[in-house]
C-alpha cells in the first residue's frame, strides 16, 4: 500500500494514500450537517416559519409533520416525523429532533428516537468514536430522508399550519 507523509511544523503523520483521498469522519459529519441544512431549507424553509406545528400532504397517505419548537436568533429547534404512529411503541416513526444553526448554515439530527437523548442511547460514558459513528448514522439517515421527501413533492407550498383545537369549558 502506498503511503503519503504529511509534514507540519510540529507534527509528522503518515497516512495511507487511500486515507488521504477520503475525508476524515469529522469532516464528513460537518459536510452532512451542511448538506442537511441545504436540503431542509430547499424543501421546507423552516427559517420562514413561526413556532408551531405544520403538516405537509402530497396525497400519498404519508403526511409529514414539521414542528418548529423553538426559535432563537441563531438556531431553530425542530421535530420532523410522519403523521404515523409505530404500532409497537405508539411513538411517531420515523422521527428526528433537529437543530438548525442559521448563521453556520448547518442542520444537525440530535436524535432519531423520540424522547431519548444521545446519552440514553449510547450510555453516559460512551467513547468518542461511538458518539461520532452514531451521529454519522443519524445524519446520513436524515440526509436520505430529506432527499426522499423532496422527491415525493413535499415543500413549503405543501405545508399547512395546524391550528390547535381550543377546549371549551
Amino acid at each position: 500500500m502506498e503511503t503519503l507523509s504529511i509534514h507540519r511544523p510540529s507534527v509528522i503523520r503518515t497516512r495511507s494514500f487511500a486515507q488521504s483521498l477520503l475525508p476524515d469522519r469529522f469532516g464528513w459529519l460537518m459536510g452532512l450537517y451542511a448538506e442537511n441544512h441545504q436540503r431542509l431549507t430547499r424543501t421546507f424553509a423552516p427559517h420562514r416559519l413561526a413556532v408551531g406545528e405544520y403538516v405537509s400532504s402530497v396525497g400519498d397517505g404519508l403526511d409529514v409533520r414539521l414542528s418548529v419548537q423553538e426559535r432563537h436568533p441563531y438556531t431553530l429547534e425542530l421535530g420532523l416525523t410522519y403523521d404515523v404512529l409505530d404500532a409497537s411503541t405508539g411513538d411517531p416513526a420515523p422521527s428526528a429532533q433537529l437543530r438548525c444553526y442559521l448563521d453556520a448554515h448547518m442542520t444537525e439530527a440530535l436524535h432519531c428516537q423520540p424522547g431519548r437523548d444521545l446519552w440514553q442511547v449510547l450510555g453516559p460514558l460512551a467513547p468518542a468514536r461511538n458518539v461520532l459513528q452514531h451521529r454519522l448514522r443519524m445524519n446520513a439517515f436524515l440526509n436520505r430522508w430529506l432527499e426522499y421527501l423532496a422527491e415525493q413533492g413535499h415543500s413549503l407550498a405543501t405545508l399547512e399550519r395546524v391550528v390547535p383545537a381550543t377546549v371549551a369549558a
